[in-house]
């Protein structure tokens, strides 16, 4: 049996068991603050690793496929005599059914062209019996838009238009393109594609994720309308007399060994603290699984201030989000829908936050103690962090992570399930702590579109990388939720 190498990126240690078992932990001869005494797993099963994949809701989502013509040969009419038909529908057909599998999607694509009233009939028929997720149909001729009109006025599903470059004209596009229910792709970046099947996905693992609100002293259970995401509410206690159960195990120590080496630098957290965060970690995941549930968000401040826990959940938070399981702050429902937006229409981790105003440089700043590392992607590397103890009562583990500058970001915000706050800006820069007060990961951004930057909406807004505007756009269109965009020009002088 081969060892295996642990090198300094190494990802597998924060998601597979075999590398928390191989791993070789080192013995802390202080006793933890905070800590439960270590138990076996033969003496409990507290300690029994959990991966996160598991948590990330995996629905089944299938899409039918069709493409629609005219009967060749052609003679004039765009795309024109010289233009390969079934070579392209080839071509992008096999680009579909790759772009399926990588999203996790099952295509059923018909096995021919839609050339006549009597096939769209068809189609349309079996569209009503089987009932998918969502439809794609392609065109290849410019005359052929009615078709795709009648499918999607006939089945009232979300519908997919792609007309490569060569099939469309504006007229074309006015009216359909902005349909609720619509999402129409006029161009030759197939991307494009791949991101509407991620959108359907999208849907569907908010329809079958359940969110955990730990908070109060009830427990309930409610769906939210239009995403129909579950939402089921534990009394805050759960969490924390959980935590005091948890037990040291080898994965708590290397993902505190492992979150240590990677840091840039350690700045205040004791080893005990990292052991403590870790355990923190282990104990969310127990609890997520335990309730049947996909993400979480905690009355986090609250158990700091009553001081039930040793560290706040900031770098629990964290190795949640990279691992593609959203860990929310403040028991905010939206504030953590707004995360699974990003990770499930993305696959990315957002960056839930306070907002600040910074009249000088007229730059927003994004500000709170947790942030997710993979920025660019789950399965991408890491941006840099530093290991900081939480800001507002310095203790435990916090994550100050370092944004790239120069890097364009989208803001979302839920204000309820039928209304988004969509903003976007680049990233300008980092602010230390101190000479600043407030939250550990505290970026910059110069905002588009926004003159003012004392006039952008909302609070724990949720940013992360990448100009995703029109892809959000997109997927509000396609299900029905209102856009909101913070005002250019500030709406009226007060007093």
């Amino acid at each position: 049996m081969s060892e295996h190498a642990h090198g300094g990126d190494c990802g597998c240690c924060l998601m597979s068991r075999r590398c928390f078992l191989a791993a070789s932990t080192a013995a802390l001869a202080t006793p933890l603050i905070g800590a439960a005494p270590a138990k076996s797993l033969a003496e409990s099963d507290l300690g029994t690793y959990i991966d996160l994949a598991d948590l990330r809701p995996k629905p089944h989502v299938r899409i039918m496929s069709a493409v629609t013509r005219f009967k060749p040969p052609y003679w004039l009419g765009w795309p024109g005599t010289a233009y390969d038909l079934e070579g392209h529908r080839k071509t992008y057909a096999d680009f579909c059914a790759k772009a399926a599998e990588r999203v996790g999607i099952e295509l059923q694509q018909e096995d021919a062209p839609l050339e006549s009233n009597e096939a769209v009939d068809a189609f349309i028929a079996k569209l009503k019996d089987e009932r998918p997720d969502a439809v794609f149909v392609m065109l290849q001729h410019i005359d052929a838009w009615g078709w795709p009109d009648t499918i999607a006025r006939a089945v009232g599903i979300p519908t997919i238009i792609f007309a490569p470059v060569g099939t469309a004209f504006t007229p074309h596009l006015h009216e359909i393109s902005r349909r609720p229910g619509m999402h129409v792709i006029s161009s030759l970046e197939t991307a494009a594609i791949e991101q509407a099947f991620r959108m359907v996905r999208a849907k569907r693992q908010f329809e079958e994720a359940r969110l955990l609100v730990v908070a109060g002293d009830k427990r309930h259970e409610t769906t939210l309308e239009r995403l129909g995401t579950k939402v089921r509410y534990v009394p805050r206690p759960t969490l924390h007399e959980l935590f005091a159960r948890m037990p040291e195990t080898d994965e708590t120590h290397e993902v505190a060994r492992q979150m240590r080496r990677r840091a840039k630098k350690v700045v205040e957290p004791s080893r005990s603290d990292l052991l403590n965060a870790a355990r923190s970690f282990t104990t969310a995941k127990r609890l997520v699984r335990d309730e049947s549930a996909n993400a979480i968000t905690t009355d986090c401040l609250g158990m700091v201030t009553a001081k039930v826990v040793p560290t706040p959940p900031c770098m629990a938070a964290t190795l949640f989000q990279d691992g593609g399981a959203t860990y929310g702050c403040e028991a905010d429902v939206f504030g953590a829908m707004s995360l699974m937006l990003t990770s499930y229409l993305f696959d990315k981790p957002g960056f839930m936050n306070d907002p600040v105003p910074e009249t000088v440089k007229n730059v927003l700043i994004a500000a709170h103690c947790t942030c997710g590392t993979r920025l660019n992607g789950f399965g991408a590397s890491r941006e840099p962090y530093i290991l900081r103890s939480h800001s507002e009562s310095d203790i435990g583990v916090a994550m100050q992570v370092l944004w790239r500058e120069g890097q364009p970001v989208t803001l979302v915000r839920f204000m309820n399930p039928n209304e988004l706050i969509l903003d976007t800006g680049t990233v300008v820069g980092n602010v230390e702590t101190p000479p600043a007060g407030g939250c550990r990961t505290s970026v910059e951004i110069r905002m588009d579109d926004v003159e003012d930057a004392r006039d952008v909406l909302g609070f724990h807004q949720v940013v992360f990388y990448g100009n995703h505007r029109r892809d959000v756009e997109a997927f509000c269109q396609m299900y029905g939720i209102r856009v909101i965009n913070s005002p250019e020009k500030t709406p009226g002088r007060i007093g």
